[in-house]
């Protein structure tokens, strides 16, 4: 047998032997996709295993994520500090090599994947931010920005309907060095996929305007070079290359069956395994001269070193632009953008405007943009209505991808992922926008970035029954509920747009997770506020209307409905009222005990008000508290007849609370 094969063996052995000494987990696809990857990492991928965060490495995918023992064997087997013990925790507690690929917990891991389609979306966001940051930063004769992103995919990941959503765009954006091998093995985990999905995969992808290299021999290492080097070779267009492999592949008895996609292969089978494949060797145990012939370190360490000197030659050529790309790289804010954007924030407080939160956000994104070349926003086809773009935006396309923002089109599942990819990548703050209803699309992607704590922010308009005649279908009711229930991911629904600007300034400062902005359709006054309280907006929640120590009622508001409590204090005016303004409880809550405790002090009732869904507030406002909340889907109507219709008025606030007071 050949050389390559016995490598690509040293694969299959591994994650069969992992697998079984977990009792758990997916053989199938690692023994399939072993040449491919033998080819792909032994002779393409420009790694450094001794610094896996290298600036320069291509970035690899294992976007079927379940087949995580092909990543976790190849980082090991490459140099990685991923050692032989590592394997053998496989998806125990605690360990470098959890079930399905995740960032932060093994050295090399580019993204965390399992999910599936959504790696392959992470893919297309990092060959964006390859090519929009070469665009920006390479000069003539000096290509500092020059990697490819390499994603494995299976049939699972092509049937996800996002596959659709980030190729399509992956297509009309040109990126020539996105290179996708697809193992088209036609088995799911419930058999043979030919019973619900008979796709013309190579005539769809070239709808997209990719270039397909098709029936390529998954097992024959020539025909993968062969293809490997068309694909390089083609600088304009995404490239897929179809490989038709054998799940299982070495398995006499379960290879090409589901019976191998996710459960050990037994002992017995595993036996003949080793027969069949010509592999002697004890379980997790691979001879030196594999080993040697797989050790990328000395090749890592060399690209590393050249690229670095090349980095050199460029910091004397254009020392500016090498700082910048080096703090960018870094996630560092320019040194002046902390005072920027307090400047920014008093001068909104002292000019009182009445602006819809979304119009402020778009202030608040112009002001700070020049600051932030970092920067790379976007809509899903509602730039109009999000309000994402500003004045020295430029959009990003096929023939210049120097640009900062991203038309995604009517793909919100896909953008979040995307923005994912492009955050994971380095070098870019990325935002997007939808209506905050269409959140539900992009839940999933949402979530990763939370999983992973990237520094993605979102721009949810139309925030509540403020939408109006749209109706209940566009009418966000317990999004809002369902998003401060996810860890890591920060919320803020500002109340005006001092409000506003702070969560702008707190989202581009939060490095540990993705932030929300949910942001209001209609017109919100700017309240009054001290310099105090302006400071105290950073804490999440503050005391807007004060009445002294001691409150009859603590009224707990967040966007269009603050205004509401604030009148509603007023016509309560023989009682003592406090109100206090929550735009972000998450931030809130992470505040001391004593900070909290002043602003929701023991004494006197409390109420909550907040267009959407309610059950979070009782944490607040207690069993006995009252809560005023949208507690059903809407209607279709004006704003101001929805407000009423559900109770959404001083009128009503005033009646609720003498009613909790009696």
């Amino acid at each position: 047998m050949s050389s390559r094969f016995q490598l690509a063996n040293a694969i299959r052995a591994l994650s069969m032997d992992a697998v079984q000494k977990a009792n758990s987990g997916h053989p199938g696809a690692p023994m399939g996709m072993a040449d491919i990857a033998q080819v792909v990492w032994g002779d393409h991928l420009k790694h450094s295993p001794s610094n896996p965060e290298w600036a320069n490495r291509d970035r690899f995918v294992l976007s079927n994520g379940h087949g995580s023992m092909l990543i976790y064997s190849l980082l090991h087997l490459t140099g990685y500090a991923v050692s032989i013990d590592d394997l053998k925790s496989f998806r125990q507690l605690h360990s470098k090599t959890p079930g399905h690929p995740e960032l932060g917990y093994t050295p090399g891991i580019e993204t965390t994947t399992g999910p599936l389609g959504q790696g392959l979306a992470n893919a297309v966001g990092m060959a964006i931010a390859e090519k929009t940051l070469a665009a920006q930063f390479n000069r003539p004769g000096y290509n500092i920005v020059d990697h490819n992103t390499f994603a494995f995919v299976g049939d699972g990941c092509l049937m996800e309907g996002i596959s659709h959503e980030v190729c399509s765009l992956a297509g009309t954006l040109g990126l020539g060095k996105l290179n996708v091998f697809y193992d088209d093995n036609g088995i799911s985990i419930d058999g043979e996929v030919e019973g619900w999905f008979t796709d013309d995969t190579v005539k769809r992808f070239q709808s997209y305007g990719w270039h397909v290299i098709a029936s390529v021999d998954g097992h024959d290492p020539e025909a993968i070079e062969k293809a490997m080097q068309q694909a390089k070779a083609e600088t304009n267009r995404p490239t897929l290359i179809c490989c038709k492999t054998t799940i299982g592949f070495g398995s006499p008895n379960k290879g090409g069956k589901e019976d191998c996609h996710g459960a050990p292969l037994g002992q017995d089978e595993i036996a003949l395994v080793r027969n069949q494949l010509d592999w002697p060797h004890p379980a997790f145990e691979i001879p030196e001269e594999i080993m040697n012939g797989w050790d990328a370190r000395e090749k890592g360490h060399k690209l590393e070193s050249d690229w670095n000197n090349q980095f050199v030659a460029y910091t004397e050529a254009f020392p500016e632009l090498a700082a910048e790309l080096g703090r960018r790289l870094n996630g560092r804010l320019h040194a002046d953008f902390a005072s920027t954007a307090r400047s920014f924030i008093e001068q909104t407080q002292k000019a009182g405007e009445k602006l819809a939160t979304r119009k402020a956000s778009q202030n608040a994104i112009q002001a700070f943009a020049g600051n932030l070349p970092e920067f790379i926003g976007g809509s899903a086809d509602l730039a109009g209505s999000n309000l994402t773009r500003w004045n020295e935006s430029k959009v990003i396309d096929a023939s210049d991808s120097s640009g900062n923002y991203i038309n995604y089109g009517v793909r919100e599942f896909g953008m979040c992922a995307i923005m994912n990819g492009i955050k994971l990548h380095g070098g870019f703050v990325p935002f997007g926008g939808t209506f905050l209803m269409f959140m539900e699309y992009a839940r999933n992607a949402i979530r990763m970035a939370a999983l992973m704590k990237q520094q993605v922010i979102y721009v949810f308009t139309h925030d509540s029954i403020g939408l109006g005649e749209d109706g209940p279908t566009h009418q966000p009711v317990e999004q809002i509920a369902s998003m401060r229930s996810t860890p890591n991911l920060t919320n803020w629904r500002p109340c005006d747009a001092t409000e506003t600007a702070v969560a702008w300034k707190m989202g581009i400062e939060k490095k540990t997770g993705p932030t929300a902005m949910i942001l209001t359709r209609q017109g919100l006054p700017t309240q009054a506020r001290t310099d105090g309280q302006l400071a105290q907006i950073e804490k999440g929640g503050y005391v807007l209307v004060d009445c002294g120590e001691h409150p009859d009622l603590t009224i707990i508001a967040t966007g269009s409905e603050v205004d509401l409590a604030v009148k509603a204090a007023t016509e309560l005016g023989s009682f003592r009222v406090r109100v206090v303004s929550m735009p972000s409880c998450e931030v809130f809550d992470q505040q001391d005990s004593e900070y909290k405790t002043q602003v929701l002090p023991a004494s006197g009732k409390r109420m909550a008000v907040e267009a959407a869904t309610g059950d979070l507030w009782y944490k607040y406002v207690g069993l006995e508290g009252k809560v005023i909340s949208m507690e059903q889907f809407g209607e279709s109507a004006p704003a101001d007849q929805l407000f009423k219709e559900f109770g959404f008025t001083v009128e009503n606030l005033v009646a609720q609370a003498k009613q909790l007071l009696a």
